[in-house]
């Protein structure tokens, strides 16, 4: 089945649409949640908060002995949310910086998580748990509920976005002067970490545990590469983390037997390094080309003051062609744009280029 195939099958079949638009969904609220991570230097905060969710999603099972879905993210809600208050209390109440609680918070939760994944593994009842899908995501098993909340979750973090915007815009420059002018800081920021942890806690299902901090930060971080607007990058990355998630999902079912979860996670980071090459302000192509553009520049400039230094200092006799080490596509280029001519086999200045050299001297 083509590419092509399978998105005339998306409106017929129920399963791909479900996919679909779940992995669509799921792409937009990264994206958008996923550009106040980046722009507040929390980029492990999405991989710490997804690996503290496996121990409830482990604690729920064994107090349920089943695998509701509901129930499982329930408990992986859970175990994010203590897990988010715990960073926070080791930032304010000792003097670790944030890398390190997060760092912290990730090792145990996950590891622990780990334990108790083992000891499920143990018990009776193990071939039914199916917990695996969770640390690398399983979006076959998305159903219309699943859909449906996604969507519930994507409306509610949009309707907080509009809501709060200019106070959670100035908070990410400047969190001080905020609260100088009476907002609520601490309630804002616990408000936009929370919807974070529900998005984090939501896409487990769909490209799991170990891949869903590269979810959450890789469309934020290609958007960060086209604009300086905060509203303008909160839309790329929307756009991008749905483009990821709709074409990583057709890449997986047109493949053979290719994970979903990975192969939306790759075509993400994909666009990524496209960004960082490609974007007009910030990509390395482009910065090659100011690079090379300002050194042609400078060394036109410095062409032109020695010229104009000689002619003033020895009347106008130029710098010989046989002494001079002047790039030969420089003064070519110079030529062309009738700054500097030849005269008595030596560079001289162009009555133009005796104007443009004394304004550079000034």
């Amino acid at each position: 089945m083509s590419i092509l195939e399978y998105f005339d099958l998306v409106i017929s079949d129920y399963t791909l649409r479900t996919i679909t638009f779940g992995t669509a969904a799921l792409g937009a609220i990264c994206g958008m949640l996923g550009s106040f991570a980046v722009l507040r230097k929390q980029s492990l905060l999405g991989d710490a908060i997804s690996h503290a969710a496996l121990p409830g999603i482990a604690i729920a099972f064994l107090i349920t002995q089943t695998k509701d879905n509901n129930m499982l993210l329930f408990g992986a809600l859970i175990s994010g949310v203590i897990a988010t208050y715990w960073i926070r209390g080791i930032v304010t109440r000792t003097h670790l910086k944030t890398d390190a609680a997060l760092g912290i918070i990730l090792s145990v939760f996950f590891g622990f998580g780990m334990l108790l994944l083992t000891y499920i593994q143990k018990q009776p009842n193990a071939n039914q748990a199916g917990l695996d899908k969770y640390l690398f995501g399983q979006a076959a098993t998305l159903v219309t509920k699943d859909v449906k909340m996604l969507l519930y979750v994507l409306g509610i973090s949009l309707f907080i976005l509009l809501l709060f915007w200019k106070e959670l815009k100035v908070m990410l420059f400047d969190a001080e002067y905020t609260q100088t002018l009476g907002f609520n800081v601490k309630f804002l920021d616990l408000l936009i970490t929370f919807c974070i942890v529900l998005a984090i806690v939501l896409g487990l299902q769909t490209v799991g545990v170990v891949l869903m901090s590269a979810m959450l930060l890789a469309p934020a971080a290609a958007a960060r590469q086209w604009t300086d607007k905060l509203w303008v990058m909160l839309f790329l990355a929307a756009i991008f983390g749905i483009v990821a998630g709709v074409f990583g999902t057709a890449i997986s079912a047109t493949g053979d037997n290719l994970s979903t979860g990975p192969v939306i996670v790759l075509l993400a980071v994909g666009i990524v390094i496209f960004s960082f090459v490609f974007s007009p302000t910030r990509g390395l192509l482009m910065r090659h080309f100011r690079f090379k553009k300002n050194k042609k520049s400078f060394q036109q400039t410095k062409i032109l003051l020695d010229l104009y230094r000689k002619n003033k200092s020895e009347e106008g006799e130029g710098i010989p062609l046989q002494v001079s080490n002047f790039p030969v596509r420089t003064m070519k280029e110079l030529q062309d744009k009738g700054l500097v001519h030849i005269e008595d086999n030596a560079w001289q200045l162009t009555t133009d280029g005796i104007t443009q050299a004394k304004n550079i001297n000034l």
